[in-house]
């Protein structure tokens, strides 16, 4: 009997098992990558039949006006002041209006207008009143405002106003009485903001200067500053205890149903 060599004899097997293994369409098929991607750690299992999130409602419509209360809160008082303070510290009659960016009747930096000076210095609501009804028939405002005085600080008082959206801007003053020409006041303060009524704003009022008159102190006599400067807001004795400003109170508009 022939015997071959033994290195024949294992390429004779080893053609033969390739040949069966090629020829049983049983045989197990060796995957390209035998191990299975892993999945990410803590991934939510993905359901097809969930819907995407619902996109979030747009904002109600608005409507056109709104009502808010103006609540005065005054605080001026020894406690809050303690400097040279006057026993008969009050405020003067609140004194405004609705009106839209093409006006301005007060800032700081800004020269005082002649209802300015004298609401700051004497506490009338006139002239302003007539400035702000001029601005109302050339269609930059709309209503004039007049609420009460604080006769006797603390104390708080309020009134109700009507803004609309044209016109959503509000500008208030009252006196800091008595004083040389001191008052407190919002200018130009928005109600209505991104398409929506803001439920409720609240202002600290410091004390502003409306560079009229030169008077020191509380009861100054009067003396008339020329030429007139600019409203500045007041950082110095008396009103700012230590150097420190303090508000004399708040506004704070707060939206009616």
């Amino acid at each position: 009997m022939l015997r071959l060599p033994r290195s024949l004899t294992c390429l004779a097997l080893l053609i033969a098992v390739i040949a069966t293994a090629c020829n049983n369409p049983s045989a197990p098929e060796i995957p390209d990558d035998p191990m299975p991607a892993p999945m990410a750690p803590n991934a939510p299992p993905v359901n097809p039949e969930t819907p995407p999130p619902a996109p979030a409602p747009p904002p109600p419509p608005q409507p056109e006006n709104a009502r808010y209360r103006v609540t005065f809160q005054a605080r001026w008082s020894p406690a809050t002041h303690p400097d040279d303070i006057p026993g008969s510290a009050h405020f003067s009659r609140l004194v405004g209006g609705n009106h839209n960016a093409s006006v301005t009747f007060w800032r700081a930096g800004a020269t005082a207008s002649q209802g300015i000076r004298e609401m700051a210095e004497l506490g009338r609501v006139n002239p302003l009143d007539r400035e702000i009804q001029d601005a109302i028939a050339a269609g930059t405002a709309e209503t004039l405002s007049i609420g009460p005085a604080v006769d006797k600080s603390p104390d708080t008082v309020s009134m109700d106003i009507t803004v609309s959206q044209r016109f959503p801007l509000f500008t208030l003053v009252t006196m800091i009485a008595p004083s040389p020409d001191w008052f407190v006041g919002v200018a130009g303060l928005p109600l209505f903001e991104n398409g929506q009524w803001v439920d409720e704003r609240r202002v600290e009022l410091d004390p502003y200067d409306a560079g009229t008159d030169s008077g020191g102190t509380f009861f100054s006599p009067n003396q008339a500053t020329i030429p007139q400067v600019p409203i500045f807001r007041i950082t110095t004795w008396p009103l700012s205890p230590g150097g420190r400003v303090t508000p004399l109170g708040s506004f704070i508009f707060t939206r009616l149903p």
